[in-house]
């Protein structure tokens, strides 16, 4: 009978065990519940806050591992990780409205333009969902100001942010904002556009050395064959734009700045008219210049998206909105234009140790673009005109201006594989300019 009692004693506490076990499961169903969102093209979150349709439509689901879990963490679950906020596509950062991000831009001392509209914001944001998605390379935008454009691409899902922002009035509230993300987010207080001035010696910021930055960021140098490291994304200056434009383009063919660390591209709203010089083709006599073959030859263009100029708030020094005409013409417009470094760009024959070479002869070759480039040549080395005009498939009343940018990149080449030309050919024909000029 002691062992029957002792039998019984152990079925007993096995039932007691496996009831515990079954009235345990209801606590752990709340856990995989399903919330779905609407599909619908335009949805709001709970906060008012649009949603695009890649981030509705797809449910949230909390995984009971471990792993799963800390990824799906919701807004609910973050007094669990103490004052950061998990990057979440279903519990977006406010864009707040047009009116409010206006009244933040005015504090802005320069003269500068802002998107202050959450519409244009996401507008920007759909144009670079493959490169969100793709997350490899760093996006980093340029004068972020409010933020409104910052935290429609922490939304979308941009893995990591770089806030270059020049004005202390929009530290303070950058700052906050990145404090309360994981890593998603840095803020540098640095001017992109004035990055590595001319001359050595500390700097202050927001004057920086690029070298400094991607130090700071722990970015790397990687080759040039190697994916894109940085895109960045922003509006050029309307005040210096092409000089902006000419700065980099040196930058590129020397591998200097920020192209020391790889192939970077720009995401950036132009002007239309600058816009339309970069794109030109040949025998347009009066638009085909050297800053639009310098660049067709050195990147890829895409033209991304157009939007009028009245989409932007425009702040004057005096911190007052710009007045607008009521008309608009095309020349009011910004070009949201994708500029991507050529893979190929580089060879035995063209190198960053004589990039600027190249430069400098595309811009001595398009002085005069209605000139014959057989004459261009032989005034750098006469003679040489005809067999070079020759190997290019050209013939001898070819005028410059009628010269794709390939072609005037394999006539760099040959003319660096010729031995008829001295490595001074280009500057002798410069410095001899300007000594006529001071004359």
């Amino acid at each position: 009978m002691a062992a029957c009692g002792g039998c019984r004693f152990f079925v007993l506490t096995l039932r007691t065990l496996s009831g515990t076990s079954r009235s345990a499961s209801p606590c752990t169903l709340p856990l995989t519940k399903h919330r779905t969102l609407s599909t619908s093209a335009r949805s709001y979150s709970l906060d008012g806050s649009r949603k695009t349709p890649a981030q509705v439509g797809k449910p949230e689901r909390i995984s009971l591992s471990s792993g799963s879990l800390q990824r799906n963490l919701s807004a609910v679950a973050v007094p669990l990780q103490g004052q950061f906020r998990p990057l979440c596509r279903y519990d977006p950062l406010d864009l707040g409205d047009v009116d409010e991000n206006t009244q933040k831009a005015l504090a802005c001392k320069h003269l500068r333009r802002f998107i202050v509209d959450p519409a244009l914001a996401q507008i920007v944001t759909d144009h670079l969902a493959g490169d969100i998605d793709e997350g490899k390379a760093v996006i980093f935008e340029c004068n972020p100001g409010p933020g409104v454009l910052t935290r429609a691409l922490l939304n979308r899902g941009a893995q990591r942010v770089v806030a270059l922002e020049s004005d202390t009035n929009f530290l303070p509230e950058l700052k906050r904002l990145e404090n309360k993300l994981e890593g998603q987010l840095d803020v540098v207080h640095c001017d992109f556009f004035k990055l590595d001035p001319i001359g050595n010696g500390s700097m202050k910021p927001p004057v920086m050395y690029s070298e400094k930055l991607f130090s700071d960021l722990a970015i790397s140098e990687v080759p040039w064959s190697a994916d894109v490291p940085v895109k960045v994304v922003g509006i050029f200056s309307k005040r210096n734009e092409k000089n902006l434009m000419w700065k980099l383009i040196y930058n590129l063919f020397e591998r200097h700045s920020i192209f020391h660390y790889g192939r970077v591209e720009l995401i950036m709203f132009i002007s239309q008219k600058e816009y339309a010089k970069l794109v030109t083709c040949p025998r347009n006599y009066k638009n085909y210049q050297a800053f639009g073959v310098l660049w067709q030859m050195a990147c890829d263009i895409e033209l991304l998206h157009e939007e009028p100029l009245s989409s932007f708030l425009t702040v004057t020094k005096k911190n007052a909105k710009s007045s607008s005409k009521n008309t608009q013409s095309q020349s009011d417009n910004l070009c949201l234009v994708r500029i991507t470094p050529r893979e190929d760009l580089f060879n035995s024959h063209l190198t960053p140790l004589n990039g600027s070479t190249l430069v400098l002869m595309v811009k001595q070759c398009l002085a005069k673009r209605k000139r014959r480039l057989i004459e261009q040549i032989n005034s750098w080395s006469p003679g040489s005109g005809s067999e070079l005009i020759s190997k290019l498939g050209l013939t001898d009343n070819t005028m410059t201006g009628d010269v794709y940018p390939d072609e005037f990149k394999h006539l760099f080449e040959l003319m660096e594989q010729s031995g008829n030309f001295a490595e001074s050919w280009l500057y002798e024909e410069t410095l001899e300019t300007i000594k006529t000029g001071l004359a």
